[in-house]
């Protein structure tokens, strides 16, 4: 189960990834410049509408799935519908708020003069969408919460896609950003309406009983507030480097940073879908059987160790190579250090989505948010010091040892919350077996001159590590599995 959501949740962010590169260079043409980068601001500030909910989406997956874990369902209606009605409510704030800034946001956006009363338009018709988009993460949770990531992805995966093709249909009766926004705000509808039916047929309790309990705005609000601050420092941490870098360095050195950035970080993809599955399914058995919400922690430390460092050693040692194939040798030899760097510290970042999930699952957002808020002291200072001393090359250094300082941090604050030892305690043992191996791997991939002999190092890494996988970190169920998969692959290609 644990593998089939993951892969409806993988699917869900690169459908819409996918559709980009067919429809972004159509609205280029048909929009022309000016036109089209509003609308990549429109998109981005749709995207960004979903702070309002201060985090109550995520507070509400995990008080409705530690009930569904103990078969409380005589609270879930007024538990659900409280949620709701303040998401609502936030949702309507965030309208008024994105409609005061309206005109101020118009007049700071360079652009010519005929497209300013448009833009303005577009901005308005955003504004009555907060309350749609805020709320449609509500419901997502409650599918979230009741493990239906299929049908919460089906409608993710659908929505994501319409958001850019739908302004490609929109096209075929104006170039209006009015018209696009429009046909925009009609596609969120729909979602919201798509979630809203399955959500009814998931939990019929919740069409039987609409009910407002105040006593559960103190509960969400305190889960959702303390997941707001991961949520708004987190993003921080991850992106203040290039604003930085453009402040002491140059916007050359941005494009020479951001580049190997943006390549790498797709890399956490699969970590955060991962991370998704897991998230309800701890939060639903935390209390009820601790044992088993270890025996996952566990699990997923080890599959994410396992799934990540092949890909982070041939990003390692390949560096330069990669980067010359595809931007040029030139760019290669100022971006192949920061790509090694970054590598190592989206390992990290990929790693910590378990204990992040377990922490706030376990009900403690709390820890996760003054972790964040003790690293941002922390790290700011020496980013700034290292990016003025080092250049983008010492920026890229701040951004992995912030990663493996929250890694650490979280891991050990995540085994301490979990009550069962004996499987905390063998991760542990386990995930820095391998973490050694790994950082040696990486050196040496990074360090080793010539071409042929970092391709015996990465071959080499990758069957010892192998053989330490299959023999270590999997138990006896997860090498079942594979076997089955296997086993099922090859009878089918051999049908075929």
């Amino acid at each position: 189960m644990v593998a089939r959501n993951t892969a409806w949740n993988l699917l869900g962010q690169v459908a819409p990834a996918i559709a980009a590169v067919f429809t972004v260079p159509i609205l280029i043409h048909g929009l022309g410049t000016e036109r089209f980068g509003v609308l990549t601001l429109i998109w981005l500030v749709v995207g960004y509408f979903s702070i309002f909910d201060l985090g109550l989406g995520r507070a509400l997956t995990q008080l409705l799935a530690e009930r569904l874990g103990r078969d409380d369902h005589a609270s879930i209606p007024p538990l659900v519908w409280t949620a709701l009605g303040m998401m609502g409510c936030l949702g309507l704030v965030g309208t008024g708020v994105a409609a005061l800034l309206a005109p101020a946001l118009q007049h700071g956006l360079k652009m010519p003069a005929g497209l300013r009363v448009e833009t303005l338009h577009a901005i308005y018709l955003l504004a009555l969408s907060v309350p749609v988009v805020v709320s449609t993460a509500g419901l997502r949770g409650v599918l979230e919460a009741r493990q239906r990531f299929d049908l919460a992805n089906v409608v993710r995966l659908a929505s994501g896609v319409f958001t850019y093709v739908g302004p490609v249909l929109a096209l075929v009766f104006s170039h209006s950003l009015v018209a696009i926004t429009i046909v925009l705000l009609a596609g969120r509808m729909v979602t919201w309406a798509a979630y809203l039916v399955m959500c009814a047929r998931e939990l019929p309790e919740l069409r039987r009983r609409v009910a407002f309990d105040s006593a559960y705005v103190r509960p969400l609000l305190r889960v959702g507030g303390w997941m707001t601050v991961s949520n708004v420092v987190g993003p921080f941490l991850v992106y203040l480097d290039r604003f930085l870098i453009a402040t002491l360095i140059g916007a050359a050195a941005v494009a020479y940073y951001v580049t190997p950035f943006e390549i790498v970080t797709r890399l956490l993809m699969l970590p955060w879908a991962f991370a998704g599955v897991l998230f309800p399914l701890i939060a639903s058995t935390f209390a009820p059987n601790p044992d088993h919400s270890a025996r996952l922690f566990s699990r997923g430390i080890r599959l994410i160790l396992l799934t990540l460092f092949p890909f982070v050693l041939c990003a390692i040692a390949f560096a330069h190579e990669g980067l010359s194939l595809w931007v040029g040798e030139s760019f290669a030899a100022h971006s192949e250090v920061v790509l090694r760097w970054l590598a190592v510290g989206v390992f990290a970042n990929g790693i910590v989505q378990v204990p992040f999930a377990t922490i706030q699952a376990a009900g403690r957002p709390d820890l996760t948010a003054r972790i964040h808020l003790i690293e941002l002291p922390l790290y700011v200072p020496t980013l700034w010091w290292m990016a003025h001393r080092w250049g983008i090359d010492g920026a890229a250094v701040a951004w992995t040892l912030r990663g493996g300082l929250d890694l650490a941090a979280q891991f050990v604050v995540a085994t301490r919350l979990l009550p069962t030892r004996t499987w905390v305690s063998g991760a542990a043992a386990r995930a820095l077996a391998a973490a050694a191996f790994a950082a040696a791997a990486f050196a040496a991939a990074a360090f080793v001159p010539g071409l042929s002999s970092r391709v015996i190092v990465v071959v080499a890494a990758l069957t010892a590590f192998g053989a330490l996988g299959w023999t270590r970190m999997l138990d006896a169920d997860d090498r079942a599995y594979i076997k089955g998969l296997a086993t099922r692959a090859s009878a089918r290609f051999r049908v075929a």
